[in-house]
């Protein structure tokens, strides 16, 4: 079965019945869930879900719940999110906007990365630990309600029953 044959309400859903099938206390998955939006907020796209099971292996917190805490940025959100830390950290530190080096030197380039990549950090790793810090105490308010409640299953399609009304008829006729 492919992506492309599912609705994006039963994406939603399988993601819901994975969250809710997490095992472990309420205080265990929020903290991974924290963990994982923190390190989901920082300028490491590639290699977050990596660096989130890691860390939660090391700080002993639900791994699963830290990888999906690391999908607040995926290919759709992350331009945005992206976006909004390297502006917050730009105006903490009081910089301005990056522009494209006049001269294409390795030193040009270099400073562009720095000019970029400090903000984006220091915006990250502040709204990380907001974002975190929020998720953390939402997480553990839902995490009881959504454990109790009953998700019922999707309408399975039967296949088998396809086939037979379609072969209906076919070969059994004049056959005695």
């Amino acid at each position: 079965m492919t992506w492309r044959g599912i609705g994006f309400i039963r994406q939603v859903k399988l993601m819901l019945l994975r969250f809710v099938r997490l095992r472990g206390l309420p205080e265990e998955i929020a903290k991974g869930i924290a963990l994982g939006i923190f390190i989901g907020m920082t300028p490491t796209f590639g290699f977050q879900m990596l660096i989130a099971v890691f860390f939660a292996y090391l700080l002993r917190k639900n791994r699963l719940a830290a990888v999906l805490g690391v999908w607040v940025t995926n290919p759709v959100t992350a331009p945005a999110i992206y976006a909004i830390e390297y502006e917050m950290g730009r105006i903490l530190l009081g910089m301005h906007r990056a522009h494209l080096p006049v001269e294409f030197t390795w030193k040009a380039y270099a400073d562009l990365g720095w000019n970029i990549m400090y903000p984006l950090w220091v915006g990250g790793i502040l709204a990380g630990i907001v974002i975190g810090l929020l998720s953390y105490f939402i997480t553990l308010r839902i995490v009881p309600i959504v454990k109790n409640m009953r998700i019922p299953r999707w309408p399975r399609q039967h296949w088998h029953r396809k086939i037979k009304i379609r072969n209906a008829g076919r070969g059994t006729r004049g056959k005695r």
